[in-house]
């Protein structure tokens, strides 16, 4: 019975780690599936002459607002860019994720 508490005590903090691991994959892999929602937003608003920064912002949770970069592509279209966030919210990680968006050419 003692070492199976021992066994428990000294395994808890890989289950954690794992865990916190696992959780900051997920991050990362919604703050790509968001920041290319955001694309999207931001290239249909630049095709009808709207603030493609601002449609990216509204496509956005607040919390990846912060870190937001849009930038127009030479060959049409938007790109943008936000900060993965961290498990612990109290460090920010130097990842970002990108996606890009088109509604074609310009003529």
């Amino acid at each position: 019975m003692g070492q199976a508490a021992v066994e428990l005590v000294a395994v808890l903090p890989f289950v954690v780690l794992t865990g916190l691991v696992a959780w900051q994959l997920l991050l990362a892999g919604h703050s790509l599936w968001l920041s290319a929602s955001a694309a999207r937003a931001a290239a249909r608003a630049d095709a009808v002459g709207r603030s493609a920064e601002g449609a990216a912002r509204s496509a956005l949770p607040k919390s990846l607002e912060r870190d937001l970069a849009v930038e127009r592509l030479s060959r049409g279209g938007v790109r943008v860019s936000i900060r993965v966030p961290l498990v612990l919210q109290r460090w920010s990680t130097p990842l970002r994720v990108s996606a890009s968006a088109s509604l074609g050419g310009r003529e």
